[in-house]
């Protein structure tokens, strides 16, 4: 069936919102570009021949089996995060290979590939044996887990065997002395035995689960890709801090809250100073975080990274800017220059920063924290209103790309027509002056005109 947006649906994202109703098709949107993805993958590596197209071709007819049997099953596989960017670069590498005339022998391995058409036929419980080859000791099958086997060896392969009854066992085939094979569990969340997978933090009441995973290896580009194994306090800290910032949010920010509980979302724990969060494109459904210091602070970073989220499945379905120069533009959150695309997303999630302290400054109690909200909601909707101003300006903004800017620049309008106390004004005018001026010292004036 062909993904359409409404208009409604399209400008109410373009709000900076669209709530429940949006997150579902952007995720219908990412899950269909992900199986698209899949068979681009098995076909290219087709035209790189040898083992690798052999490999794929099996992979892809095991997810194809998988997806007959329970289409849910492939489904929840490929709403992994990590099998955004594990197909997404797998596919650009195969493209350079065929691209370059190199064939199969300089056609990178599939294993990963592999890997999520086992763990789709688990899912299913499509009765068989798989195999692949290891990268690692780690057989890991993605929105499952996995298990190390010592001993193993790059090139080894790991063996996944799915009973009659649905049941499934992980291992490493024919290798001595690797410990023998290990059941996978069917609702996996955290350690059970050998078997690691990402921590179930807070089910949302939609039943939706926000997830810790620090077993994915590939679980957020950048991250290292050996588990981490969070302490038992760490993870406390993180479960406590979770539910406090999903009941801020539930309770005075119901549209983040329904947009966050639409679905799946994982917490990749990143082990950086300071208040640091990361969006991925081809990560839908994943932040990386370093470890909160408050349930307010997780809920603001939360915000922050759905609001990439969200514009980066947007970007996927339309162009909203043309190609061109790679002018670099001011940003008043950045301390570099940032591209149009670089631009364009944060001035996106810094509209989903100023509501959220606009909300913030109704609901704090405690005197110096509302004077906060009210100088970071000050801030920010002058932030963001003048970089969409330059997005307007451009002149690289397609049709669409004008309406959902025009449509932001009305939404922060009717922002900065609210009435803040005039301390509030000074600290954030402060702030802002303070940041530029440390900019244009860093970084001089560039090309493209500072307003």
């Amino acid at each position: 069936m062909p993904l359409r947006v409404p208009h409604r649906l399209f400008t109410a994202l373009a709000t900076g919102g669209g709530g429940a109703e949006a997150l579902r098709l952007l995720a219908r949107a990412e899950h269909s570009r992900r199986l698209a993805c899949a068979l681009a993958v098995a076909e290219t590596a087709g035209e790189a021949g040898g083992a690798v197209a052999d490999a794929a071709g099996r992979s892809w007819e095991l997810l194809a089996a998988a997806h007959r049997a329970d289409p849910r099953a492939v489904a929840a596989v490929l709403a992994q995060p990590s099998a955004g960017t594990a197909l997404m670069g797998l596919l650009a590498r195969l493209d350079r290979v065929v691209e370059g005339g190199a064939g199969a022998a300089c056609a990178p391995p599939v294993h990963w590939f592999g890997a999520l058409a086992a763990a789709a036929a688990v899912r299913a419980g499509v009765p068989g044996r798989v195999r692949w080859p290891l990268a690692t000791d780690l057989v890991f099958l993605p929105s499952l887990g996995g298990a190390r086997f010592p001993g193993a060896r790059p090139g080894d392969l790991a063996e996944v065997v799915v009973d009659v009854a649905g049941a499934a066992r992980a291992g490493v085939a024919g290798r001595y002395p690797v410990p023998g094979p290990v059941e996978v569990p069917r609702s996996p969340s955290g350690p059970s035995g050998r078997w690691r997978a990402a921590h179930r933090l807070v089910v949302a009441d939609t039943g939706a689960p926000l997830l810790l995973d620090d077993a994915d290896p590939l679980r957020f580009p950048g991250v290292p890709g050996r588990p981490l194994g969070l302490a038992a306090d760490d993870l406390r800290w993180w479960r406590a801090t979770a539910r406090e910032a999903c009941r801020l949010l539930r309770a005075h920010h119901p549209q983040t809250y329904a947009e966050l509980a639409a679905g799946p979302r994982t917490l990749v724990p990143v082990g950086r100073p300071g208040s640091f969060s990361g969006s991925s494109a081809e990560a839908f459904g994943a932040m990386a975080l370093s470890r909160p210091r408050s349930g307010r602070g997780l809920a603001l970073s939360m915000t922050h990274e759905m609001q990439h989220g969200k514009f980066a499945a947007v970007l996927h379905l339309f162009d909203l800017f043309e190609p061109g120069d790679e002018e670099r533009y001011y940003a008043p959150w950045r301390p570099d220059p940032r591209p149009l695309l670089g631009l364009f997303h944060g001035a996106y999630a810094h509209l989903g920063v100023a509501d959220f302290w606009n909300r913030r400054r109704a609901v704090e109690q405690d005197p110096v924290e509302r004077a906060l909200a009210q100088a970071q909601f000050a801030r920010w909707r002058t932030g963001a209103r003048e970089a969409t101003e330059v997005l307007l300006s451009s002149g690289r903004l397609t049709a669409l790309g004008q309406h959902f800017a025009q449509t932001m620049l009305s939404t922060l309008d009717g922002l900065c027509r609210l009435p803040v106390p005039a301390e509030a004004r000074r600290r954030s005018l402060a702030l802002a002056a303070e940041h530029r001026a440390e900019w244009v010292r860093r970084n001089g004036v560039p090309q493209a005109q500072l307003i």
